[in-house]
């Protein structure tokens, strides 16, 4: 990290905020591929993916989400993420997460192909999957 400047960056869910304050970095990925924001950054709108989101609070100090999908606003010197769910990695309840797996791959199989009953048991796999990564349980 170049600059060690910083500015403001919101996490939010629906159930709420999950951090508000100032870093030097956001480490995430987009549905093109990673991205890292640093201050003074060029206006971005992007659609998230599941990930390891990383917020540099400092040039050593990270702070870690499991990140599920989303949307980033990054304009006026600041970026906020709204995101269906950031937990702490070490949150992460593994076998919670294989019987997740489970129930989405038993809804692919069942599901009419094309259907937006496909696209959320997709979605559901990719997070899952992800999730179980970040919990070093893939």
């Amino acid at each position: 990290m170049a600059t060690g400047e910083t500015f403001p960056v919101e996490v939010l869910t629906p159930e709420g905020e999950v951090f508000s304050g100032e870093v030097v970095q956001v480490s995430t990925r987009t549905m093109v591929g990673e991205i890292g924001i640093q201050a003074n950054h060029a206006p971005v709108l992007a659609a998230l993916k599941p990930t390891e989101l990383r917020l540099h609070v400092s040039e050593s100090d990270v702070e870690s989400w499991a990140q599920a999908h989303g949307m980033m606003q990054v304009f006026g010197n600041r970026a906020q993420l709204l995101v269906e769910e950031a937990i702490r990695p070490d949150e992460l309840d593994a076998d919670a997460l294989r019987r997740e797996l489970e129930d989405a791959e038993q809804r692919l199989q069942e599901c009419e192909e094309g259907s937006a009953a496909e696209k959320r048991a997709e979605k559901d796999r990719e997070r899952v999957e992800k999730f179980l990564e970040i919990a070093g349980a893939s």
